[in-house]
């Protein structure tokens, strides 16, 4: 499929996809007219590529997370590193904390909400 499609297909732009393909992160054949001709698959790594970018990641980090992930072709995986492990671990862990933080802000504001509500409820004097 051409990029306007994949892009389509995928809500990202085309500059987006260019940077991933930059970045190693996607790859796409070229047609005799020498446009990039992107596999029915590359919908699923753009979605899987966004997730990650949506996680925290960076394109460094994704590159080398990609192979050692199963796509959507079934293709083959490469074993993770200990290394990468190891950062992934980190990386989860920070997610983690993230959405502690975010639960404890939403509990704060619910609390807000709560004693806002209550004071709007009481007859005023």
């Amino acid at each position: 499929m051409k990029i306007g499609e994949l892009a389509r297909r995928t809500g990202v732009s085309e500059r987006s996809l260019r940077y991933y393909e930059q970045q190693g992160l996607l790859a796409a054949g070229r047609t005799p007219g020498g446009q990039r001709d992107y596999p029915e698959h590359a919908v699923d790594r753009v979605i899987r590529i966004q997730e990650l970018f949506a996680a925290g990641l960076h394109s460094k980090k994704i590159a080398q997370l990609l192979p050692c992930m199963r796509d959507a072709d079934g293709g083959p995986s490469e074993i993770a590193t200990g290394r990468l492990v190891t950062d992934l671990v980190t990386e989860r862990q920070r997610i983690d904390q993230m959405i502690t933080s975010l639960i404890n802000s939403r509990d704060v504001l619910d609390e807000v909400i709560d004693a806002a509500s209550e004071a709007k409820r009481r007859p005023r004097r």
